[in-house]
């Protein structure tokens, strides 16, 4: 039950009964509330007199003045539907829509907003509820198990203190939580801690964005009065349907150019978010959202799902920028063309600051004022501390916040739980009961089977076990493949690991200082070679570095990037007859190092002696003996040399390479950095030398190579990611063929290597080269192109690639490679087909599979 006095009441509409989630905003204490389902409402407050807005979106709002003492107050309110007048505008063919002069205005003044607005405060109340609605019936017997049913609702709750800092700065502390499910993957928080201001919002492009009439068509609906304030109604409609764009309503109050309220549509990989925000002029300084309402729902891999989500703002305390404190008049120099020219050329001097602009004239161009924002930010970066940080947050979770009573969440809720939300509560707390005891009885067996430690089945299976609280041992699961060399092979590797955390005593919001030593020895033994051979490898991690050793006998592809996964030579060489993968034995001790000397700047040296054997093919096995005639020798085909044979020899080599980001941006994200992508090419310059004489070494040569790589985006039309690579060898007095310059080729049906910066149907060591080369690699995404002008495969994640790879060594002959791909199948997989040319003459064509490009796998972990 709820303490103290305030207003209650129920809101209803003339047409519809009771209005579910209707705004009631008091406008003394900057609080936003909101109804249940049924309409009803409850806000405490303090005895005194409060101006009382009740609001819905689509319904006039209702003001009324309040004397609150030390009881409840009752109010209840019939709505009713707001009335959108067509002003006297007539749109005529081949005249532009007058929506686009009021979203270019709102536009020019999106940035001001954000730069008005010095600092402000709230508390956020967050409710959210979610069920799945269906499920695949194979996994209806393990949901069921852990008490998920359809018929089950998860509620979340939460309060949260907020601090936002112009100009990049937010902090969120939560206070209180309330909670029986994970909703964590469908949240909309950031959607509720976003700003429709700014460009993007939760990586989707807001109406105001300065590229919003790339992404949007806009159509005036009307317009209608708030209280004092005159809205305009606009229909946002995305010129292509698909992720990352939004669709419906804003609102936009004339004079002030801000959001009044807004009403869209988001979909991010299959899952759709609705979303309702109301606004307010706080403390007659600024418009900031009061309420907000989010409806999820999708469907990944047969798991359906829906939610709903209310958050509510209170609380607010707004400080102004005091050099922006301006009332504007801005006029869009497309329609009224002499009046713009007029203050173009009465405020025409170069080089003023926005404050002493706006104070010589009060009228300024949409397309001026855009300019005199964008020019104070860039004033404002340059005396920032770290100005390329584009934003900063800071989350934390209050000790107490799981320990709030029932008292504290009935007077913060701004609506009583529903009957049905109460019985998810319950349920929860059933189940949470019976699950507590089952890990009790779970802990009880785990602590009798403790003190045996290490159990035989673990040699299969694999297992970790704690030595303590920081340190580690774990036996690896043992996997292997098959090559025409080894036949089958079993790789099997044990791990130690120590940890240690170095806390700041002095700072103590500064992350803690982690080191990490790993000590792994690893075993292979080869059946048809009835070989064992292994090497031993120390990894330790500390301050930004890194330092690798590694020592043993093992094999190696030739190429040292490894462009045959063993599990795809597996596939090809047992069913196909195709053993693509070569390989040779080295005895061998090596020297890694990694140093990120700081955020654009990493520098990287590795030296490595070895002993190099050739190894012959042992087996000639498949699964069909049709195959068996298929198999080639264990040895390269280059056209550099005649044969890539050799005898034994020892080699000492040694690379020193950097890393440059010079223009890299960062988001900073409780202390961490976190690198913006694509904001800077990453900048590569790699020096390799050979070094004979050194511990018997035979082989010398020294290699330059300089890199790029990049993507662009192009806005609406698409994406392109491009690498490009160039070398040379010199001082080649003596080299091996695994010493040589190999590329990323292909000639298999999979591809597990990054579509940028691989080939789909290279040879892998045809054109390998110890002259001189150059690559590039194209890859080009588009929104919409063939099949994607349907929206209908737009929305469930497909996409249209084409790329171009290209290859110049002295006997590459201009290899070229175009391709096309369909990107995002089921979300998870890529289709490409692709031709090869050489000097412009036919090769050859292939299909490849392979994983989407918005999926990140380590194929070689």
């Amino acid at each position: 039950m709820s303490i103290g006095g305030g207003i209650r009441g129920t809101v209803k509409s003339e047409d519809a009964g009771p209005l579910a989630y209707a705004t009631i905003f008091v406008k003394q204490t900057g609080t936003g509330s909101a109804t249940d389902l049924e309409g009803k409402y409850e806000v405490i407050l303090k005895p005194g007199r409060y101006d009382v807005l009740f609001q819905y979106l689509g319904y006039e709002s209702v003001s009324r003045v309040v004397e609150v003492g030390d009881g409840f107050e009752e109010i209840n309110l019939t709505l009713k539907v707001q009335v959108v007048v067509l002003q006297n505008v007539i749109v005529k063919a081949g005249k532009e829509d007058p929506a686009y002069t009021i979203m270019r205005k709102a536009i020019s003044k999106a940035k001001f907003h954000t730069q008005q607005i010095d600092s402000y405060s709230a508390t956020v109340y967050i409710k959210g509820k979610g069920q799945l609605t269906d499920y695949p019936w194979l996994a209806k017997k393990a949901l069921e198990k852990e008490g998920i049913t359809k018929d089950r609702v998860f509620i979340s709750e939460s309060v949260s203190e907020i601090q936002y800092t112009r100009p990049n700065k937010f902090e969120e502390k939560v206070i209180a939580v309330y909670t029986n499910g994970d909703t964590k993957n469908t949240s909309p928080n950031s959607f509720v801690f976003g700003s429709f201001y700014q460009p993007e919002i939760a990586e989707t492009v807001s109406p105001l964005s300065p590229k919003a009439f790339s992404y949007y068509r806009f159509e005036y609906l009307g317009s209608f009065k708030d209280n004092t304030y005159e809205v305009s109604k606009i229909k946002v409609t995305p010129r292509s349907r698909g992720d990352n764009v939004f669709e419906g309503m804003i609102y936009i109050v004339e004079d002030w150019w801000a959001i009044h309220s807004l009403e869209l549509t988001a979909m991010k990989l299959g899952i759709t978010f609705h979303i309702k925000q109301l606004y307010n002029p706080i403390e007659d300084k600024a418009w900031l959202p009061v309420s907000q309402q989010f409806k999820v729902n999708g469907k990944v891999f047969g798991f359906e799902f829906e939610g709903q989500y209310l958050a509510t703002m209170k609380d607010y305390k707004v400080t102004l920028n005091p050099e922006l404190q301006l009332e504007l008049t801005v006029i869009d120099e497309k329609v009224y063309k002499e009046e713009a020219k007029a203050i173009e050329q009465k405020f025409s001097k170069k080089g003023q600051e926005i404050n002493e602009r706006l104070n010589a004239g009060k009228e300024v161009t949409a397309k001026e004022l855009k300019q005199l924002v964008k020019e104070y930010e860039k004033q404002e970066q340059k005396e920032q501390k770290e100005p390329d940080v584009i934003s900063e947050s800071k989350y934390s979770v209050d000790s107490a916040a799981y320990k709030k009573d029932s008292t504290f969440w009935a007077n913060i809720r701004p609506a009583p739980l529903t009957p049905e939300e109460t019985r998810g509560y319950h349920l929860n707390d059933s189940i949470t009961e019976v699950q507590r005891k089952r890990d009790e009885g779970d802990t009880l067996r785990t602590t009798k089977n403790r003190g045996k430690g290490f159990q035989p089945w673990d040699l299969l299976t694999g297992d970790s076990y704690a030595l303590g609280k920081t340190s580690d041992f774990r036996i690896h699961t043992p996997y292997g493949g098959f090559n025409s060399v080894e036949g089958f092979n079993l790789i099997y590797r044990m791990s130690f690991y120590k940890r240690w955390v170095k806390r700041d005593t002095v700072h103590k919001d500064k992350r803690p200082q982690t080191s990490r030593l790993e000590i792994s020895p690893i075993a292979r033994y080869a059946f048809a070679r009835e070989k064992i051979s292994g090497k031993l490898r120390v990894d330790y991690r500390f301050k930004n570095r890194r330092l690798t050793m590694e020592g043993g006998q093992y094999v190696e592809q030739f190429n040292s990037a490894e462009p045959i996964h063993p599990f795809v030579n597996t596939f090809t060489t047992l069913l196909v007859g195709d053993n693509l993968m070569k390989i040779y034995e080295q005895n061998f001790a090596s020297l890694n190092y990694v140093h990120r000397v700081n955020d654009r700047y990493t520098f990287r040296t590795n030296w490595i002696w070895s002993r190099r054997s050739e190894l012959m093919n042992t087996t000639n096995y498949t699964f069909f003996k049709k195959n068996k005639e298929q198999y080639t020798a264990n040895a390269p085909v280059s056209l550099e040399l005649p044969t890539t044979g050799f005898n034994p020899n020892r080699a000492f080599v040694g690379a020193i390479s950097i890393d440059a980001r010079p223009w890299q941006k960062y988001r900073i994200r409780n202390g961490s950095r976190q690198r913006v992508e694509n904001s800077s090419p990453l900048l590569t310059l790699n020096y390799r030398k050979a070094i004979a004489g050194v511990a018997a070494s035979e082989v010398a040569f020294d290699q330059l190579e300089v890199g790029l790589k990049h993507g662009i985006r192009f806005g609406i039309r698409g994406e392109l990611d491009v690498a490009l690579q160039a070398g040379k060898f010199f001082n080649t007095r003596n080299l091996y063929f695994m010493d040589y310059k190999h590329f990323l080729g292909n000639q298999t049906p999979f591809v597990t290597t990054d579509p940028v910066g691989s080939y789909r149907l290279l040879d892998y060591y045809k054109y390998s080269t110890a002259d001189e080369y150059f690559t590039l690699n194209a890859h080009y995404h588009f929104r919409k192109l063939l099949l994607t002008r349907l929206a209908k495969l737009r929305l469930v994640g497909i996409r249209e690639n084409v790329f171009v790879n290209y290859l110049a060594t002295p006997t590459a002959r201009n290899y070229t490679e175009v391709g096309y791909g369909i990107d995002g199948i089921l979300r998870i997989f890529r289709l490409e087909a692709a031709a090869a040319f050489r000097d412009g003459q036919y090769l050859q064509n292939g299909f490849r599979i392979g994983i989407a490009t918005s999926v990140t796998i380590n194929f070689n972990d």
